[in-house]
């Protein structure tokens, strides 16, 4: 693994594109009986090919990006106005309540304003937001998909076992981690 200079977590290795995805690669159905197998596979695959996916994900974003630049960048602005307005919103509520036993009471026609004004303009620009949602759901699709079907290979067992001390200071190890996924053993 790739180690960052002062740095605790540690990139792992880009995986070769015939390994990710061609002639090395090979692909089957998981076995839909065996859950805890299937997730095995992707777990595994997910810390093996993690920077590879990140990648996609990036290239992905970019290429819906250039399909459609203004409505993603109009997406994102929405998304983030929208995000901003309402975690100021819950920041003035807590402070509300602490003035409401003062005895001021908040303006309800300014609020039912700002959340028609919202809702109105999510509406008219909803297309955007879509897109934008497209460009963030697809990459994780894709990669579901392809740490599902991709079999592992001598060479994913072998790095997996070697690799297992460094595994929760990359980023994905770390991530699965958190979720409570990370395998015991490989």
């Amino acid at each position: 693994m790739a180690t960052q200079p002062g740095s605790s977590i540690q990139l792992a290795p880009l995986r070769s594109v015939s390994d990710f995805l061609l002639e090395s690669a090979r692909f089957q159905l998981p076995n839909l009986q065996d859950f805890e197998k299937w997730g095995n596979r992707v777990v595994k695959n997910l810390l093996y090919y993690q920077t590879n996916y990140f990648l996609m994900s990036v290239a992905v974003f970019i290429l819906v990006g250039l399909l459609h630049p203004y409505k993603v960048v109009l997406g994102v602005t929405i998304i983030m106005a929208l995000l901003y307005v309402f975690v100021k919103f819950f920041a003035a509520e807590s402070r509300r309540s602490l003035s409401a036993a003062a005895g001021h009471q908040p303006n309800k026609w300014a609020v039912l304003g700002g959340v028609l004004g919202c809702s109105y303009l999510v509406l008219f620009l909803f297309d955007s937001v879509l897109i934008v949602m497209f460009a963030i759901l697809l990459p994780f699709s894709l990669t579901f998909v392809h740490a599902s079907l991709r079999l592992r290979n001598i060479k994913n067992k072998i790095t997996n076992t070697i690799e297992i001390v460094g595994v929760k200071q990359s980023p994905m190890g770390q991530f699965l981690d958190a979720m409570g996924l990370m395998p015991d053993a490989f």
